[in-house]
């Protein structure tokens, strides 16, 4: 137990659009093409990508990225948006919008309006997290002897110096 390796928290941030006016199914075909892929990648993909539906998902990718940003920077970490990849992204069905539509003799046909709910999940990957960590302790074991030095030269300092012109009385 004690030889395991200890497993580094990777930085994981999921963003979430609900409703959005889409059938589940068109956007499936667009966050398919994305699943797995570095982030930097599926944005490229999705640039290029001739379907009405990505707008929605690299809207929801970017804001995923940058809850993954905000979330180290509240950690004190620092994140190479590089190492981020699409770790789980699916759409769910959101409610259903029934309409009405006119039809002969006076009767209404129903249909439904659909929509979707988008979930896009990234995370760092691990070997990037390792280094991030061993990053991390390189610097606050760099900075342990340094804090202790200018410690050490305020005294000096505060020791040598007198103040001039006030003399208690």
């Amino acid at each position: 137990m004690a030889n395991e390796p200890m497993q580094v928290p990777a930085i994981e941030a999921v963003a979430m659009a609900r409703h959005v006016r889409m059938s589940p199914q068109k956007v499936r075909l667009v966050v398919d093409l994305i699943r797995g892929q570095r982030a930097e990648d599926a944005l490229q993909i999705l640039r290029f990508a001739k379907k009405r539906a990505t707008r929605d998902v690299e809207k929801v990718l970017r804001s995923a990225i940058a809850n993954a940003e905000r979330k180290a920077e509240e950690a004190g970490a620092s994140l190479d948006v590089d190492h981020l990849f699409v770790s789980r992204c699916f759409v769910n069905e959101g409610a259903r919008w029934k309409r009405l539509r006119p039809a002969p003799m006076g009767r209404a046909f129903r249909y439904q309006r659909r929509t979707s709910h988008i979930v896009v999940g990234v995370v760092e990957h691990h070997h990037a997290a390792q280094q991030r960590v061993a990053a991390a302790a390189a610097e606050a074991e760099s900075q342990k002897g340094v804090k202790g030095a200018v410690k050490k030269a305020r005294q000096a300092l505060a020791g040598r110096k007198k103040p001039a012109g006030k003399s208690k009385r």
